[in-house]
């Protein structure tokens, strides 16, 4: 599959958010509650990301080679919650399609959001790699530039990574309060 089908479902999802899918066997009434949850994932109802998530699936049983179904599908899963079925659908996504800039992108965002961000980090620069126009350009930048952030935070996960029992604070300390104890017999003498 080459990147050129991937780009209408990845400048649907933001510049063209009335424009059909190029999807295969998704049914209208899915498309019209992807192109909702594209627009605002909060808008549709529990029932319908269920119904949803559902449509999807048996679209991804009827096409199982399709990269941009299994994101799309992978997007769906995320919205209800559903991290560990996104994570197994993305990743077959990057799988069948390696070249997919979208599927690259949603990884890396799925893993950023995870708090995973080694992987985010791999996956969202092989977006930035895979870019073909200045809208996926940015929209790569911008979660780089949300990693790098996050990771300047010390936000990972297992908690705040780059904070360290051993600190250059906590040493000095250390190294003080052994140097006044060296000291304090030799003075009491």
């Amino acid at each position: 599959m080459t990147n050129t089908a991937i780009v209408p479902l990845s400048e649907s999802i933001r510049a063209h958010a009335q424009a059909p899918l190029a999807l295969p066997g998704v049914p209208a009434q899915a498309q019209s509650s992807l192109l909702r949850m594209f627009a605002d994932p909060r808008v549709l109802a529990k029932e319908e990301i269920v119904e949803l998530v559902e449509q999807l699936s048996r679209c991804v049983e009827e096409n199982p080679e399709s990269a941009d179904l299994r994101v799309v599908y992978g997007m769906a899963l995320c919205v209800n919650l559903q991290a560990q079925e996104a994570m197994e659908e993305l990743g077959e996504a990057v799988r069948l399609a390696p070249a997919s800039y979208i599927a690259h992108l949603k990884m890396g965002e799925l893993w950023m959001r995870l708090r995973v961000m080694n992987k985010a980090q791999d996956h969202t620069q092989q977006a930035a790699k895979l870019a073909q126009t200045m809208a996926q350009s940015d929209l790569a930048r911008r979660q780089a530039a949300t990693i790098r952030t996050m990771l300047q935070h010390g936000i990972e996960r297992g908690g705040y990574a780059h904070k360290s029992w051993l600190s250059f604070s906590r040493l000095r300390r250390l190294f003080t309060r052994r140097r006044h104890e060296e000291l304090a017999p030799v003075e009491a003498q």
